[in-house]
């Protein structure tokens, strides 16, 4: 039987991460038979079960021949989807540039949040303070207040003495007043009379006169005594109303400050829940941000895993291709390359490669 020359190429296709830096490597392989038969080496008679089986190897280099050319096919038509493949995805690449960038606003934002809400409680802490000094304040004057009416309570009391004891004194003084009439009519009445008599009545007449000095001067020293009292009574009740009228004044400072503190409080308040809600939403979105980041790794991982699985297989069509023997085994090198690219200390860019070689132990 004789054969003919026959080329058979093989090719492998090799792939960076995310489709970069594609290289395609090439084998030839020439099968030829050089116009020879098989019995024609033979110096002896070769017999029929010789022939037979020389039949037999050369049907069984046929279909070697023929199984080379099918794979030849399969691995052209595998290149081609292997192509189309890198063709059709888009390179991935890691920027987290942007995402840094999101980041660092939103922890500017919590940042000046923080510094609002500090201020927020700093005044409230002053308004308190500030309350509990009115709220001081208005306790000392209460305080005075009481004393003062105390104060005027007694002196009440005393000026109530008083006006009895001048109800006293004057009823007194209007009996005097009669008696001192009845004795000047006897005393006229004795100097009608007798001469005799006028010279006894002389001495009751001076006792008279000095009684009523007595009592007038007594008199006069008590209306001296109630006009000073009443004096004091009236300052005390100026002072009073003085204090009276800045009570009320303090009083309604006091309700004006504590509705400005409760307004300050409740607009405080609806601030701080804004501000919290942005921070939740912030947040949110970080947390988002992480999925997302998360989530493309993953993607990058599984196409990862996929290159990896592909270069195997085509490792293992040119180990077929190449006729190597099926007891031979396989030293399976993975090289994993991570380029990362850091700016200002903070990983921007992330790239991973995985480099399969393949190596026939005989």
């Amino acid at each position: 039987m004789s054969l003919s020359t026959r080329s058979y190429k093989t090719s492998s296709v090799y792939g960076g991460a995310g489709g970069r830096g594609t290289r395609i490597s090439s084998a030839q392989m020439n099968y030829s038979s050089g116009g020879f038969n098989l019995a024609d080496g033979l110096d002896l008679h070769v017999g029929a079960n010789e022939k037979a089986t020389m039949q037999n190897l050369n049907d069984r280099l046929a279909s070697y021949l023929e199984k080379v050319k099918t794979l030849e096919k399969e691995n052209e038509r595998l290149e081609k989807l292997i192509r189309d493949w890198y063709q059709s995805r888009t390179v991935i690449t890691h920027d987290y540039s942007h995402y840094f960038a999101t980041i660092e606003d939103l922890k500017d934002k919590i940042r000046i949040a923080s510094r609002v809400n500090a201020k927020i409680v700093l005044d409230i802490d002053n308004a308190k303070l500030a309350a509990d000094d009115f709220k001081m304040k208005y306790e000392n004057e209460l305080a005075m207040r009481m004393a003062v009416e105390a104060d005027i309570a007694g002196l009440k009391r005393v000026i109530d003495e008083m006006n009895l004891a001048r109800m006293d004194l004057e009823s007194q003084y209007e009996g005097l007043k009669d008696e001192l009439i009845m004795l000047k009519r006897n005393h006229e009445r004795a100097n009608v009379g007798s001469d005799v008599h006028v010279t006894v009545d002389a001495t009751p007449s001076a006792d008279l006169n000095g009684a009523m000095a007595e009592i007038r001067e007594h008199y006069e020293g008590v209306i001296a005594k109630n006009r000073k009292e009443l004096e004091s009574w009236y300052q005390g009740k100026s002072t009073l109303q003085r204090l009276q009228i800045e009570l009320q004044s303090h009083l309604s400072m006091k309700a004006t400050l504590e509705n400005n503190l409760a307004e300050t409080q409740n607009r405080y308040a609806l601030q701080l829940t804004s501000l919290q809600n942005t921070v939740t939403a912030l947040e949110a979105q970080l947390a988002q941000i992480h999925s997302t980041i998360a989530h493309n790794q993953q993607e990058y991982e599984m196409l990862l895993d996929l290159k990896t699985r592909l270069e195997m297989e085509i490792a293992e069509y040119r180990r077929l291709l190449d006729g190597e023997d099926e007891s031979s085994k396989q030293v399976v090198t993975k090289v994993i390359t991570v380029v990362e690219t850091v700016v200002d200390g903070k990983v921007v860019e992330s790239s991973k490669t995985v480099d399969v070689d393949v190596d026939q132990i005989e």
